[in-house]
């Protein structure tokens, strides 16, 4: 499947372009205002910004995504799990840049199609009869687009799907004549290629680190290039960017010389952009065709947010495979690759859309929540990807200088995105930091729980086992009893399983099944192995399942049960003798061991917290018969106390009454 997806066909290419630009490929709607914004338009300002935004794609983009990272390819997979799948038995704490990548991949998924689309929509502003009038409306206009677009989530994208690639293809190229044809206001913008224009710029213009904030939101795409590899695979990605890349500096020149022309010397505060309707975007087009740009703007917008919606869901999808999130209840609209609706994490997001419309209100306050989530992203993944070069034993120097060279870079867009951080670049890292709360949370309290796991030798406990199916005294409990087990290693289980078979109401059952799901690495195995341990009284199945297969325990079962049967290597013909004679296939019972946190435990204050922050989490999401896709119809759930660190030697003193005789 990687091999014939990597194959660079025009169908992957235009497949590409719907897919994974999106982002990046509608930065140039607010890059250039948010530059301008509240600062006098002259040479030193556009060409040298210009310059910096030139060095950015080329050495953020092109360079260390599609050149460097894009060959971290995880089985034909990429992003931040997938590439922390890769490089995680080499060292635990890179779990922590994981989880922050991710988090801030989230928050930038919440920030992305407010800013995309209430830009595109501002393009309003510039048609003559609406000139003042609109403004009020856009707010509305956008809550509407956002309403309806994650209404339409539930039902997929398969069949609107393809046509992402050619509306993409009408957008960059729309991008690439706009920027052409005003290329020639002047000429000298050419200038900007030369990375002297950026480092002077860096070194003369007051304040010029702050406005590096503005020039990161050229790349803030970046990110999807990769997170999206699974789709389109490297070959097309790489092709397509050389076209892509033209069409973006192409209209940022244009944009540029636009501005040189008109409207040197001239303040850009907000009054005057409202006043003469100054926008660097739309300025490049024709009064005719405005309409035109809005609808196609508009809707480019919306593929680029509906990419981060996707993204988002396959980013949770992952992290509740690789215990770093809740369960939560995930459906497939299609049956295309990779499509799949969250309703939950759906509802989260357009809360928090419509949230940050109503708080920013227009997309130059929103610039100021933008970039900050994301440069924290590239940051994890230059730490991951290092880790992924020493895997593949790469030279050291190397490595050393590849991370020395984007820790320097990413840290001076950190300082400068800092800087945003009263403005509203508050709002994105909360987001973040509650998106990163509640993975850490998950994964720590599974490290606690696991602390404490009693695991005992089956072997010690299989005749007591058999002496329980054989005895006729016990009423039987089910044909076949089947329990979920944690237990990697195949001799053994957990203390707690062999308590709820032979004293928590003995289970008498013909049958006793242990299944065990082991998480891999790569994202798309899915396989199983059977243990006999006892031939036809006591069966371990173990399914080893790539990160990104859905658990569907209960269909996969009856797939393994039917696959042994078949092999005459068990009879699950029921042993009731009237059943039997009969052939009736005998009854299968799932037994879900749910944990709640007892009193008894004496754990350090912030453990203490943590649990209970885990078992809140847990009651908002899916119960865990539900989360492993077991029938509800065959499943009892068990509740046992997480005793975790008990308390020892209880200060306890019996007393006697006076009068009390022995």
């Amino acid at each position: 499947m990687s091999k014939q997806i990597n194959k660079v066909t025009a169908a992957g290419l235009v497949v590409a372009l719907g897919i994974i630009y999106g982002d990046i490929g509608t930065s140039p709607l607010y890059v250039f205002n948010a530059i301008i914004s509240d600062r006098v338009i002259n040479e030193d300002l556009i060409i040298g910004a210009l310059s910096c935004i030139i060095w950015t794609i080329t050495l953020q983009t092109t360079v260390k995504y599609v050149i460097l990272v894009l060959q971290a390819d995880n089985r034909g997979e990429g992003g931040t799990f997938a590439l922390y799948a890769l490089v995680r038995r080499q060292r635990k704490w890179l779990v922590i840049p994981a989880m922050i990548g991710g988090a801030a991949l989230l928050a930038d998924g919440i920030i992305t199609p407010p800013i995309s689309i209430t830009s595109a929509v501002e393009g309003l502003q510039k048609i003559p009869a609406l000139e003042g009038k609109i403004d009020h409306y856009i707010i509305y206009i956008v809550i509407a687009i956002l309403a309806l677009f994650f209404f339409l989530q539930q039902f997929g994208t398969a069949s609107i799907g393809k046509l992402f690639g050619p509306i993409m293809l009408i957008w960059f190229s729309m991008l690439a004549i706009l920027g052409t044809w005003h290329l020639f206001d002047d000429i000298t913008i050419l200038r900007a290629f030369s990375p002297y224009y950026g480092i002077e710029f860096l070194h003369t213009y007051p304040n010029a680190l702050w406005l590096l904030g503005a020039v990161f939101l050229c790349t803030t795409g970046a990110e999807a290039l990769y997170s999206d590899l699974g789709h389109c695979g490297k070959g097309n990605i790489r092709v397509s960017w050389i076209f892509v890349k033209t069409c973006l500096l192409l209209n940022y020149l244009g944009q540029g010389a636009s501005l040189l022309k008109h409207h040197t010397g001239l303040q850009i505060t907000a009054e005057v952009k409202k006043t003469l309707g100054i926008n660097a975007f739309y300025d490049l087009m024709p009064q005719w065709f405005v309409i035109v740009g809005v609808v196609i703007a508009t809707t480019a917008a919306i593929i680029a947010s509906q990419a981060m919606v996707s993204g988002s869901f396959t980013l949770i999808s992952e992290a509740m495979r690789l215990n770093l999130w809740p369960k939560f209840k995930i459906r497939y609209p299609s049956e295309e690759k990779g499509q799949l609706f969250i309703p939950s994490l759906n509802l989260m997001m357009f809360l928090g859309c419509v949230g940050m419309v109503v708080y920013f209100q227009t997309s130059s306050r929103m610039e100021a929540a933008y970039g900050l989530a994301i440069i924290l992203t590239m940051l994890t993944t230059t730490i991951l990807f290092a880790n992924y070069l020493v895997a593949k034993r790469v030279k050291s120097t190397y490595i050393y200088i590849y991370l020395a060279g984007y820790i320097a870079i990413e840290i001076t867009y950190l300082i400068a995105l800092l800087q945003k951080f009263t403005h509203g670049g508050y709002i994105t890292l909360i987001v973040g930091g509650i998106m990163f709360a509640v993975m850490y949370i998950w994964f720590r309290s599974r490290k606690i729980k696991n602390r404490y796991v009693e695991f005992v030798r089956l072997e010690h406990y299989i005749p007591q086992i058999q002496e329980l199916s054989n005895d006729k005294t016990v009423p039987k409990y089910a044909t076949h009893l089947v329990y979920l087990t944690s237990a990697n290693n195949p001799k053994e289980i957990e203390h707690k399983i062999i308590y709820s078979i032979l004293n928590k109401k003995p289970k008498r059952a013909d049958i006793y099944w242990f299944v065990h799901v082991d998480t891999l690495d790569d994202p798309y195995t899915c396989e199983y192995k059977v243990d006999h341990i006892i031939p036809n009284d006591i069966i371990r199945v173990e399914f080893r399942l790539g990160f990104r297969m859905e658990p569907r325990i209960n269909l996969m079962f009856r797939k393994v049960v039917a696959d042994l049967v078949a092999n005459k290597e068990v009879n699950i013909t029921s042993r009731y003798e009237s059943l039997e004679r009969n052939n009736v296939v005998g009854d299968f019972q799932f037994i879900v061991m749910e944990k709640y946190l007892s009193q008894d435990n004496e754990l350090p204050f912030i453990e203490r917290l943590i649990m209970k922050l885990h078992f809140t989490l847990k009651d908002w999401s899916l119960s865990e018969e539900r989360g492993f896709g077991l029938d509800t119809a065959n499943v009892t759930v068990e509740k046992f106390p997480l005793i975790v660190a008990p308390v020892n030697n209880p200060n306890l003193k019996r007393v006697y009454d006076p009068d009390e005789q022995f």
